[in-house]
């Protein structure tokens, strides 16, 4: 069917969390603004600490910074529109906009992905081949794994988007939803065609399977390798360094793999609490990664309690 006398829609409205009272307006997107806040502070701490502290000048800590940049630039691309449509009741956004913002969801979702394999990868290299991992692992071969993961993602979210946007556009222009996805928006679409939606779900599927499958292997390995360790403390120091990929990496996976588990069971979150999981699990791992950087890791532990004690000496000295 040929859609050449319709008009284009110019812009979406965003329903965000659908049936929510004018009443919780504020106060929704002033939690917004926290976690945006918590997003955007805490990262960019993560990368300058990274960056300031030549003790973390180490693959581990670098594949961290790069983790850190998805996040931030997740946090920046989807929550400013949606507290904009609570704290000033803005909730249009321009049709070319949308696209961007689809871009920039579903990218930095893979390139995250991505990442959390290269961290099992670090891991697994330190344990099982200690004695190799030093020249092995270095920080110049952490940035071309890093690199050729921006670069993948970006080419295949690239051709997926354009794929998007060259649909054409005419009925609803309602996307229920917080922020322009692309299942919701090309579900818009005048000619909904199942092989765009397909194509992207095999690319979704396969940035989050592969990656999950490898550490799943990945850590199994390790477990092998720390059982074998006759000692108990070495066992538990060595498992200890496992700690914050491993949270990480579980605030990542688990509330996906429930939601995708969920609808394969036959178990359908309704609508409202659906958006909210999907809010949830997108956003707060953002904004709890930088905590278990600095809580979880030892090395930074101890960057930290040093510039506490340098900055109480300073204090003490400026007092007298």
């Amino acid at each position: 069917m040929q859609y050449k006398n319709a008009t284009r829609i110019e812009h979406f409205f965003i329903t965000g969390f659908p049936g929510l009272s004018v009443q919780y307006y504020a106060p929704v997107s002033l939690l917004l603004l926290i976690v945006f806040l918590a997003i955007v502070f805490g990262n960019i701490f993560i990368l300058v600490l990274v960056k300031c502290e030549q003790c973390l000048h180490k693959p581990t800590y670098l594949i961290f910074c790069h983790v850190a940049l998805s996040d931030l630039g997740f946090g920046i691309a989807t929550l400013p529109k949606i507290i904009s449509k609570y704290w000033f009741d803005n909730s249009f956004i321009e049709f070319n906009t949308c696209f961007v913002q689809m871009f920039f969801v579903h990218y930095l979702g893979s390139v995250h992905s991505l990442f959390l394999m290269v961290m099992a990868l670090d891991r697994f290299m330190a344990i099982s081949f200690p004695l190799r991992y030093p020249s092995a692992f270095t920080n110049k071969t952490v940035s071309i794994i890093c690199g050729v993961s921006w670069f993948v993602s970006m080419s295949w979210m690239t051709f997926i988007v354009i794929h998007a946007y060259m649909l054409p556009y005419c009925n609803s222009n309602v996307i229920a939803q917080c922020y322009c996805d692309h299942y919701t928006i090309t579900s818009l679409s005048c000619e909904v065609r199942k092989d765009v939606q397909d194509f992207s779900l095999g690319g979704a599927m396969f940035f989050l399977l592969v990656p999950l499958t490898f550490i799943f292997f990945s850590y199994f390995a390790i477990i092998g390798v720390v059982m074998k360790i006759s000692n108990q403390d070495g066992r538990m120091k060595t498992l200890s360094t496992c700690t914050p990929q491993l949270l990480i990496t579980l605030l990542y996976y688990m509330p996906r793999c429930f939601v995708y588990l969920a609808n394969y069971l036959g178990f359908s979150l309704s609508f409202p609490v659906r958006i909210l999981v999907v809010m949830l699990y997108s956003q707060i791992p953002a904004a709890v990664n930088p905590l278990i950087y600095c809580f979880k890791t030892k090395d930074i532990k101890e960057c930290l309690r040093k510039r506490f004690k340098m900055a109480k000496v300073y204090v003490g000295i400026t007092e007298h």
